[in-house]
């Protein structure tokens, strides 16, 4: 071993999630980490932004952290944010590791994206290349909304074809080792009535690499030639969000050594487990006007209804209930007490939550919210359409007294305390009906930083833009815990071989 640093370029990077853990891989370790993000490559302007902040942040010790940081995520304005990035010499690295930049797009033509990675690349022989395309047009909720397009408009999708430059990148520069994830969906998706996966593992595999699952075959009761032996169940790998994606890893066949496996966790990671510790906050009003003393009628109106109080372990939570609860904020001062891997989520010099502020609610889907996370409590799962009053039902077309049948009979879904969630999406930034929270006292969806502890991102990680940006890239992420399990895999790989 000669303890070489292995450059990892980030396509298609997002916010960060799978770069960040591969950066934050064996940080411990006497010579360093092992893997160095030299090049985030991202479209998106406030997900660059992130990822500008965090590469910042990982430019210190974890003890060394200016106090700057932490002054500028508390209390973010520009002229803070130009200060760490302008007159910090790590702020100007943190700047040249991001690349805002749209793959495919005519500003950055294949070229000039080649010439950029090789500068980033530099001499070094031993690479990874880690990202996978944007999932829109693969995913099946972006089909099913794209199913009313003339076919031929359809198959012409650019996001369709994006792989063909991660494709050229890969031949171009021979990555020792490449991560390529994306949703399910894009197992059954075809264009021209063949299947898109199968194409891309052929254009992997004579591009000179051989293609790998990250689970065991007989993890899932799959054989080796299925498609679906790509796919990762997050929630067996210590994660707190059933969240199923396609994870594909290609070694340079002129590598002779196979790579190991995700191990399986002992037992599955809550919601409990990651949020239950964060301040607890109401959600607010939309419309007519947000007030402490309107959310405590809305509620109190709920509770006068026929449906409310029919469990005495209800009864008993909203016992004299006059809960004077803020909405949070971008900065809420609280200390923290995670329950699940601590060392990870939190940072003592932080001193309260990021991104943590409700969003509003119409006073009827507050009411519904309540009748959700009521009925998740005493059932332990989340009602459909047909188990809400008649009164609570939306009032949408296609919604007939709830009855089976409904187009999207579970729109309003309840995470429950002591399971893994359900995936969390960049839908997540469009409303909160599919992310309502599990404490009917709070009535209200996910706040974003509850979203990203579900993701597994540290607390100080801090997403930029507004809420609804913040939403749809943590939505958009890989959950770094995972990552970092995944970087494992490639250190031992290449250790294994003798690359590093």
């Amino acid at each position: 071993m000669n303890n070489t640093v292995v450059p990892v370029i980030d396509m298609f990077a997002g916010p960060g999630g799978l770069g960040e853990g591969f950066a934050r891989f064996s940080e411990d370790l006497p010579s360093g980490p092992p893997f160095d993000v030299r090049l985030s490559i991202e479209k998106d302007f406030h997900a660059c932004q992130t990822l500008e902040l965090r590469a910042f942040l990982r430019e210190f010790p974890k003890e060394k952290v200016p106090e700057e940081y932490y002054d500028y995520v508390r209390s973010p304005n520009p002229s803070k944010r130009n200060n760490l990035m302008k007159e910090f010499p790590e702020g100007q690295r943190a700047t040249k590791r991001v690349w805002h930049a749209e793959l495919g797009g005519e500003s950055f033509p294949d070229d000039k994206v080649n010439k950029r990675i090789k500068e980033y690349l530099g001499e070094s022989k031993t690479w990874v290349l880690i990202g996978g395309p944007p999932c829109q047009a693969y995913s099946l909720a972006g089909r099913s909304r794209r199913s009313k397009q003339p076919k031929e408009e359809f198959e012409n999708l650019r996001e369709h074809h994006l792989y063909n430059h991660y494709l050229k990148i890969i031949r171009n520069h021979e990555p020792t080792v490449f991560i390529m994830e994306n949703v399910k969906g894009i197992l059954t998706s075809k264009i021209s009535e063949s299947y898109i996966f199968t194409k891309i593992c052929d254009d992997l595999a004579f591009a000179g690499y051989s293609l790998y699952p990250l689970v065991k075959y007989d993890d899932y009761e799959t054989n080796g030639k299925s498609a679906k032996k790509y796919v990762v169940r997050s929630e067996k790998y210590g994660i707190p969000q059933r969240r199923h994606r396609v994870f594909i890893l290609g070694v340079r066949k002129s590598i002779s050594t196979e790579p190991g496996n995700l191990m399986p966790c002992d037992r599955s990671v809550s919601v409990l487990d990651v949020i239950g510790d964060l301040p607890r906050i109401r959600s607010g009003i939309s419309q007519p006007t947000d007030s402490d003393e309107g959310w405590l009628n809305i509620i109190k109106t709920g509770m006068s209804q026929d449906w409310f109080g029919l469990n005495a372990e209800i009864n008993k939570l909203f016992e004299n209930f006059n809960s004077r609860l803020n909405r949070g904020g971008e900065f809420v001062e609280n200390a923290v007490d995670i329950t699940y891997r601590k060392e990870w989520f939190t940072d003592h010099r932080l001193g309260g939550v990021l991104n943590h502020s409700t969003r509003g609610h119409i006073p009827d889907d507050i009411k519904r919210y309540l009748f959700v996370s009521i009925f998740g409590k005493i059932h332990n799962f989340s009602p459909l359409l047909k188990d809400f009053p008649h009164g609570l039902l939306p009032n949408h077309k296609n919604v007939k007294d709830g009855s089976k049948g409904v187009p999207f009979a579970d729109r309003f879904k309840v995470q429950l305390y002591n399971s893994p969630s359900t995936t969390i999406t960049c839908h997540i930034s469009k409303d909160g009906h599919y992310y309502i929270h599990p404490d009917p006292l709070q009535c209200r969806s996910l706040t974003v930083r509850e979203a990203a502890r579900i993701q597994t991102f540290p607390d100080n990680y801090f997403f930029e833009g507004p809420r609804t940006e913040q939403y749809r890239q943590v939505g958009n992420a890989v959950p770094p815990l995972l990552a970092i399990q995944i970087a494992d895999i490639v250190y031992k790989l290449l250790q294994k071989g003798g690359h590093i």
